[in-house]
């Protein structure tokens, strides 16, 4: 990794080792390459934490009476709540100085494309039996659903850029690509939001947690344009 931060994204950048005693131009001290590889490891243990919960509430039948829409809930929130998470390694490099941060953003982001993952599957499987018409005429008439769309659809290719052979491939075009993660964040938010109708104080949450990172962006934003 460079010593200019790279712009928030569903990857992570660059994984190349740093000194233990190193610090950026930034402030930011970065870490040696043993420390980092078990923030990694915890990191991808902590994030299938949800998988593991989930898959045993189906199995002991505690997920409630309707399990496609218990399996549809989890993967649903944990595909945003792990989204917003890639967010903030922007946020806590440059303001708190964890450079850890962005180097485990790109895992946190596949994670949050993995769970998406699932969260669709669950709904064109066992929701919708695979039945296309029904499916397109639910996207087409129900807003939260075209939202919940939009945000997968825009997931998609920065997952399949996540690896340093597409950074190398798209050059710049790589990092403005992945500057759409917000417009996924963005859909993914109202999404949840619509879905809930008011009816639940967490997607208020995660709307004030979106608009936090959209405001602390912002600045970045307006330099890049004044530039």
């Amino acid at each position: 990794m460079t010593n200019k931060i790279a712009a928030t994204g569903v990857t992570a950048g660059s994984d190349k080792p740093f000194p233990a005693s190193a610090v950026d131009n930034k402030g930011s001290r970065k870490i040696s390459v043993s420390r980092l590889a078990w923030i990694k490891i915890a990191v991808f243990f902590a994030a299938c934490i949800p998988l593991a919960l989930l898959v045993v509430s189906v199995l002991t039948g505690s997920i409630g009476p309707n399990p496609v829409e218990g399996i549809e809930q989890a993967t649903g929130e944990w595909a945003l709540r792990f989204l917003l998470l890639s967010l903030c390694a922007t946020p806590l490099t440059l303001h708190l100085r964890w450079a850890w941060a962005a180097r485990v953003r790109r895992m946190i982001g596949l994670f949050a494309f993995f769970y998406a993952s699932l969260h669709v599957l669950t709904y064109l499987w066992l929701d919708h039996f695979w039945v296309w018409l029904d499916i397109v005429l639910e996207i087409v008439e129900k807003p939260f659903i075209t939202a919940g769309f939009l945000a997968f659809v825009v997931l998609v290719p920065l997952a399949v850029t996540s690896n340093r052979f597409a950074v190398r491939r798209l050059g710049k075009r790589w990092k403005a690509l992945h500057k759409w993660v917000y417009f996924a964040a963005v859909f993914a938010v109202l999404h949840f939001v619509w879905l809930a109708k008011g009816d639940r104080l967490e997607p208020v949450v995660y709307l004030a947690i979106l608009l936090i990172l959209l405001i602390l962006r912002l600045p970045a934003v307006l330099r890049s344009n004044e530039g």
